[in-house]
């Protein structure tokens, strides 16, 4: 499960991005707060602007920060957007603390916040490449995932008490202090020799390659469908969790609570992917089924504390769909093409938000935040039926009784999936394409996934 974490680099950079996604927890969640009550008059579709406005640059600017983060030194890159995102926590904070912050404010602030985010996602995201062997590439994806909901876990509870106690202004504050921690892990690595994936080479189309490429390949096409709809329909939580608190006429404490409730799941389903030997596009469809599942029964719980329970299982669902997708894109593609493959996935799993977050704060302000947790279970049951149907019309999945046990059912495929890529040491750059090459059936080698 924390294979990775032998790699003195990753070590390094873990703890620097586990404390600085406390922080990051902490700003997001006073940031919706503020933003539904001292703001606004508990709107929920102001909450939907926001999250829009902070992830809608990560949708339009994919030709280029894609491929910033196959060009350039993912190190300095990301030095330099870690640094931008501290001062603008910094700024907003200084605002809120003099009292003239104004909503229009906000809307700048998360403009400003997903322009930056935009240029620091695909280049943290494939960092992993540049810190441990390829092999252990999906386990550290995974990892990441655990500590930014082992983040999840504490920073929206500690926010939820500092708004009450200090105010919200002094939760950005302390959010931008916490990046310091993430600054001094790059700067030791600075001093070490880090695993430098290939570079993306100076030639025409370079902007364009990575959505050849990734058209070239339908079932990554199928993974960016799915995670779509997720994204745009399910991963709402500051809209769910801050509107059911007002219909539960709760206050921001519990605000806070219910997101670190929901990361208890969102924690067991990142180190359950840890410990998966590799991403598989069954589990993204599993998981996609019973986020569903969740979805909907966390939007029939009649009181608060039922509903918090039932966000366990909205957080398990929603962190093992989006770990395993990174991981199969990750694995799956191309080195010299990751940034930029990496920059789509990101675009639509949270370009989707600004589609989707202003719709389902309508249906909550319309008709109440229970019918918005059912819009994000229909979409779910969408996104798995097209999953499904992949498998069956591209893979050939077929239900058949098992041939041991009379009364149970076993799945064949008449394709093998697709295999990991994986970086030969003594070669620049090599694709091992193992198990598209075994027969049906076969078993590949752990070595060579």
């Amino acid at each position: 499960m924390f294979r990775s974490l032998a790699h003195l680099d990753y070590r390094i950079w873990f703890i620097g991005a586990l404390v600085s996604n406390v922080g990051a927890w902490m700003q997001a969640t006073a940031q919706n707060w503020v933003v539904l009550t001292e703001l606004s008059e508990n709107d929920a579709l102001a909450v939907g602007i926001t999250v829009a406005l902070q992830f809608a640059p990560q949708l339009l600017l994919v030709p280029i920060t894609g491929l910033i983060a196959d060009r350039f030194d993912r190190r300095k890159i990301l030095m330099a957007t870690q640094s931008a995102l501290m001062l603008l926590g910094l700024a907003l904070g200084l605002l809120l603390l003099v009292g003239h912050a104004e909503l229009w404010h906000l809307y700048i602030f998360a403009t400003l916040l997903g322009i930056v985010n935009a240029i620091d996602n695909p280049a943290r995201q494939t960092f992993v490449s540049d810190l441990v062997s390829g092999s252990d590439m999906s386990n550290a994806v995974a990892l990441n995932s655990a500590s930014f909901n082992t983040a999840r876990m504490i920073g929206p509870a500690v926010a939820g008490v500092l708004i009450v106690v200090v105010g919200s202004g002094w939760v950005f504050i302390i959010n931008a202090f916490t990046f310091l921690a993430v600054l001094g892990a790059l700067a030791v690595l600075a001093r070490r020799p880090l695993r430098r994936a290939a570079r993306a080479p100076q030639q025409r189309g370079a902007f364009v390659a990575g959505f050849r490429y990734a058209w070239s390949r339908p079932d990554l096409m199928v993974v960016f469908v799915m995670v779509f709809l997720i994204g745009a329909f399910g991963m709402n939580f500051p809209i769910f969790s801050s509107t059911m608190a007002v219909e539960f006429g709760r206050g921001a404490g519990d605000y806070g609570l219910l997101n670190s409730i929901l990361a208890i799941g969102s924690l067991t389903g990142a180190l359950l992917a840890a410990r998966r030997e590799r991403a598989r596009m069954r589990i993204i469809i599993l998981a996609t089924a019973f986020f569903g599942v969740a979805a909907l029964t966390a939007a029939l719980m009649p009181t608060f504390w039922w509903f918090a329970a039932s966000t366990v299982l909205i957080g398990f669902g929603a962190v093992t769909i989006m770990t395993t997708a990174n991981g199969y894109v990750q694995t799956t593609t191309e080195p010299v093409l990751r940034g930029r493959v990496m920059a789509i996935y990101m675009a639509i799993m949270s370009g989707g938000m600004p589609i989707g977050a202003p719709i389902i704060g309508a249906v909550a302000n319309e008709w109440g935040p229970r019918w918005g947790l059912g819009l994000a279970a229909m979409a779910a049951a969408v996104a798995a039926m097209i999953g499904v149907g992949w498998l069956v019309v591209a893979r050939g999945m077929r239900v058949r009784r098992h041939p041991a046990r009379r009364w149970t059912p076993s799945l064949s495929f008449t394709d093998a999936p697709t295999a990991a890529i994986a970086v030969v040491p003594t070669m620049p750059v090599a694709i091992v394409d193992a198990e598209a090459s075994a027969p049906t059936g076969a078993s590949v080698a752990p070595g060579r996934r």
